[in-house]
């Protein structure tokens, strides 16, 4: 009996640790893995965040969104080199979060810091509607993912115009994840859909399906496969731990929620050359 509630002791205890360090194990792993963007100054630049505003995954029912870290690190990458930063959505008003993305043991540095900051807060609760959205603004523009983006964003003809426009005025085009549906839908200047010939990611048919959301009406993957593009990726012992980053000219797209990081990068090291083609 003694040796049982030893065991049971130190099982409790081993547990207590991987909980304790759970968000730690997680970025070992690969998830929002620690990247350092260098420091850029970019003021007097401007920039969008346009964000899904679908809340459910039908038929479900269930509560979806956009990503957290997918918004809150590209915000933060540009506010951080002097961009001013808009946010938007398909419907405007206030955006949805998917579920557990702004929790333990999920949520990144950068989600703690937007929950506290109330400028940024504003901005989400009060997103700008696309209908309101003119490209000539913006330097740039940049499309998060979040579950609910498999359901408006490529769908939107008034985004598919914006990015239309924006592309041949030589702006420079961002997503991550299903941010990448953003895209599928725009033209080039040859008027040609936009992504055609060229080298895009966003979330793999893998990742969805580890996630059982197959449900979903649009899968980046396959999406930008039919548009024509030459789809990358890597891939991980599990896609969510996997992470990779494209650039085609004034297009820079990330993989999935860990590649943030470093698309934000790109663009702001892209920005500050000048030369988006």
């Amino acid at each position: 009996m003694t040796g049982l509630i030893i065991a049971l002791i130190v099982a409790v205890l081993l547990i207590a640790i991987v909980v304790a360090n759970l968000p730690a194990i997680l970025r070992i792993m690969g998830l929002h893995r620690h990247y350092t963007i260098p420091d850029f100054d970019l003021r007097g630049k401007r920039a969008l965040v346009v964000c899904t505003s679908h809340d459910k995954l039908d038929p479900t029912g269930k509560d979806t969104g956009a990503f957290g870290s997918e918004f809150t690190v590209p915000y933060y990458a540009f506010i951080n080199a002097g961009l001013d930063v808009d946010m938007a959505s398909i419907k405007g008003g206030e955006i949805p979060i998917q579920p557990y993305s702004w929790s333990w043991p999920l949520a990144c540095d950068d989600d703690k810091r937007f929950m506290s900051d109330s400028d940024a807060m504003g901005k989400l609760k009060n997103s700008i509607p696309i209908n309101d959205i003119n490209p000539d603004d913006y330097d740039v523009i940049f499309m998060a993912g979040g579950w609910g983006a498999a359901y408006d964003l490529m769908q939107s003809d008034v985004l598919a115009d914006i990015v239309t426009r924006a592309n041949a005025q030589g702006k420079i085009l961002g997503s991550v994840c299903h941010g990448a549906l953003g895209l599928c839908s725009a033209k080039g200047i040859d008027g040609e859909l936009l992504v055609k010939g060229r080298r895009v990611t966003g979330v793999t048919n893998g990742q969805i399906n580890t996630f059982g959301i197959a449900v979903t009406p649009k899968h980046p993957e396959e999406e930008l496969r039919k548009a024509g593009a030459i789809y990358e990726c890597q891939h991980a012992f599990r896609d969510p731990f996997a992470t990779h980053t494209t650039i085609d000219g004034n297009l820079i797209t990330g993989q999935n929620q860990n590649s943030g990081y470093e698309t934000s990068h790109r663009i702001l090291e892209k920005l500050a050359t000048g030369h988006n083609r």
